[in-house]
C-alpha cells in the first residue's frame, strides 16, 4: 500500500535557528562561496564534487538530524544549493495501535475466509460463525493473505531503515462487515522523515512489492495445489464472482492438472489477492511504490508516467469499468504527485536500474486487464 507522505512543515515554535553551527556544518563538508538566511531557513551556495557527493551529503543529513535540522540539496539555475530546514517535530503512535489494527484484521480476514467456505459449501449464512468455519477460514484464507501484506509492509520498513529513514510499523486497515471479501484494505507504513536520495527512494519503494511478491508465489503455488486435490465445483445458482489468473498465475496453473469450473480455494485466492495488490502498487503513479520507482528514475518528469497510467486506467475502462474507479480513487486520494528526495542529484547505480527492470517483469506478471468480474 502507498506509505503515509512525510511533510516539510518548518517548527518556528522551536529554539533558534543557529545559522552558525550549520556553515559550520556544511562548510567541513562543501565548500561554500555564499550564504543567504532568514528565521528559519538557510541556504547555501556550494561547489560540489558529485564523485563523493552521496558519501558527504548523507553525513550532512545524519549530523543535522541529530541537532533537529533537515538539508535539502538542489540544483538551481546552474548553481548547486543546499536549503537547510528546521525538522518538524515526530509524533510517534504508540505501538498498541499497530497491535489492536492487526488483531482486528485477522478478526475480520478470518470472517473473510469464512464467509468464502460458506460459499463453497453452499451451507447456510449462519454457518459462517462455526468453529469449523471459522478455523478454515483462519488457517486457509487469513494467514497467507496477511502474510503477504505483512511481509510487503515489512520490506518498506527494513528497508527504510536500512537507509536510516523513520518510519512506523505497518498499520494494518480492516474491512469491517458487512463486507466480507476481502476483510481489509491492506496496509501500510508511515514514513516519519524525507527520503535522503534517489537509490534509497528505490530500494524503499520496491523492497515491498518484492518481498510480497515472493510471498505470494508459494501461497499461490499451496493454493493451487488445494484446488488439484480437492477440486469443488462451482454452485450455479445465483450470482457468481468470476477471477481471471494474472500472467505469474497461470504460469502457476499449467504446474498442476485442475477441472474447469472448479471453485478457487481460499488460499489460491489469497495468492490471488496479494499479486492483485502488488500489481496496483507497482502504478507509477503519486506514493504508491511504483511511484516511488517512477520518481528515483524519472525525477520531476515522473509527473508525466503518473498521467499516461491514469489516461491508460480510463482507457482500460472500457473493457473493464472497475479501472474507472480505481483512477478516480488515485486522483481523489493519492493523486499524482510526489515529493523529491532531499537529494536527487546523484545517479542511480546498475544494481538499481536492474531492480526497476524487476519491478516491470513482476508487474507483468501480476496484472490482470480484467482482474474478477
Amino acid at each position: 500500500m502507498p506509505e503515509e507522505p512525510y511533510g516539510f512543515e518548518q517548527n518556528t515554535t522551536d529554539a533558534i535557528f543557529d545559522v552558525e553551527l550549520l556553515k559550520r556544518e556544511v562548510g567541513q563538508r562543501f565548500p561554500v562561496y555564499d550564504v543567504k538566511s532568514g528565521p528559519d531557513v538557510a541556504i547555501f551556495f556550494c561547489r560540489i564534487d558529485e564523485m563523493i557527493l552521496e558519501e558527504k551529503f548523507d553525513s550532512l543529513r545524519q549530523s543535522l538530524s541529530e541537532k533537529g535540522y533537515i538539508p535539502m540539496l538542489r540544483y538551481e539555475h546552474g548553481e548547486h544549493v543546499i536549503y537547510v530546514i528546521k525538522k518538524p517535530k515526530i509524533k510517534k503512535k504508540p505501538i498498541w495501535i499497530n497491535i489492536l489494527l492487526l488483531i482486528a484484521t485477522v478478526f475480520t480476514t478470518t470472517l473473510a475466509g469464512s464467509f468464502q467456505w460458506v460459499g463453497i459449501y453452499g451451507a447456510d449464512l449462519a454457518e459462517m460463525l462455526s468453529p469449523q468455519y471459522i478455523l478454515d477460514g483462519f488457517i486457509f484464507f487469513s494467514v497467507p493473505l496477511l502474510l503477504i501484506l505483512g511481509v510487503h509492509e515489512m520490506g518498506h520498513y527494513y528497508a527504510s531503515k536500512k537507509h536510516n529513514v523513520e518510519a512506523s510499523l505497518p498499520y494494518f486497515i480492516p474491512l469491517p462487515p458487512p463486507i466480507f471479501t476481502l476483510g481489509t484494505f491492506g496496509a501500510l507504513i508511515s514514513t516519519k522523515e524525507p527520503i535522503p536520495n534517489r537509490k534509497s527512494l528505490l530500494d524503499i519503494g520496491i523492497a515491498g512489492p518484492i518481498c510480497g511478491f515472493l510471498v505470494a508465489i508459494p501461497v499461490s503455488i499451496l493454493g493451487l495445489y488445494f484446488m488439484q486435490q480437492n477440486p469443488l465445483p462451482i454452485i450455479t445458482s445465483g450470482e457468481q464472482l468470476t477471477i481471471y489468473f494474472p500472467l505469474g498465475l497461470q504460469l502457476f496453473s499449467n504446474l498442476f492438472t485442475i477441472p474447469a469450473d472448479t471453485v478457487i480455494h481460499p488460499t489460491a485466492f489469497a495468492g490471488w489477492v496479494g499479486m492483485f495488490v502488488t500489481a496496483m502498487n507497482l502504478l507509477p503513479v503519486g506514493q504508491l511504490d511504483g511511484g516511488h520507482i517512477a520518481r528515483a528514475f524519472l525525477k520531476e518528469k515522473h509527473k508525466y508516467a503518473s498521467w499516461i497510467v491514469l489516461f491508460l486506467l480510463l482507457g482500460l475502462g472500457m473493457i473493464y469499468t472497475g479501472w474507472f474507479m480505481f483512477a478516480i480513487l488515485i486522483l481523489l486520494l493519492i493523486g499524482t504527485q510526489h515529493q523529491p528526495p532531499l537529494n536527487e542529484i546523484d545517479s542511480l547505480d546498475t544494481k538499481r536500474k536492474l531492480l526497476g527492470l524487476a519491478a516491470v517483469i513482476i508487474f507483468i506478471l501480476c496484472f490482470a486487464p480484467i482482474p474478477f468480474s
